[in-house]
């Protein structure tokens, strides 16, 4: 009832009417019809084109490509009211046409915030560690053509035993 209903405080009288998807916006392009009040519509292959006056083919399914064409009609409507030259470029951006969440955006300063904070700092650990590189083999830095020595695994060990005939060992 926001188009077609006089009595209401929402009452809307509109020029015109663009939807991004006629299918989820349906009930507003009926009573735009009832209104005679024109629509262009952003449709993808699969939408219904009842009561759309002027159809916009265009991906109308992911954020980005739905403020890219936003952009473009906005763009062009500054062109024709003659606010803006050809020549010349528009410094709106198109991440301004960007839907964002608020939840995100909140998440997402909450992470600035959360990096923001001053890193602990870390001490070298006693026993005079060094940052150098140059410190040779005297930190344990043996060549690497020695063999090994130590460790936990030895390779030496014998094998484990064969499985029991007529058992079902998986």
């Amino acid at each position: 009832g926001t188009l077609t209903n006089q009595i209401t405080t929402k009452y809307l009288e509109p020029r015109l009417l663009i939807v991004t998807d006629p299918r989820t916006d349906s009930q507003a392009l009926k009573e735009a019809s009832y209104a005679n009040i024109p629509v262009i519509a952003l449709c993808d292959t699969d939408s219904p084109l009842e009561n759309v006056d002027i159809a916009i083919p265009s991906n109308n399914k992911g954020k980005e490509s739905i403020a890219l064409l936003y952009w473009l009609l906005a763009r062009e409507v500054q062109y024709l009211r003659g606010t803006l030259n050809r020549a010349s470029g528009w410094d709106i951006m198109v991440d301004s046409f960007f839907w964002r969440d608020p939840e995100e955006l909140d998440n997402k300063q909450e992470e600035e915030q959360e990096y923001a904070k001053p890193a602990e700092t870390w001490t070298a650990p006693a026993g005079g560690a060094t940052d150098s590189w140059e410190a040779g083999a005297a930190g344990g830095d043996a060549s690497w053509d020695a063999p090994a020595t130590g460790g936990p695994d030895d390779w030496s060990a014998a094998p484990a035993p064969a499985a029991q005939e007529g058992g079902q060992n998986w």
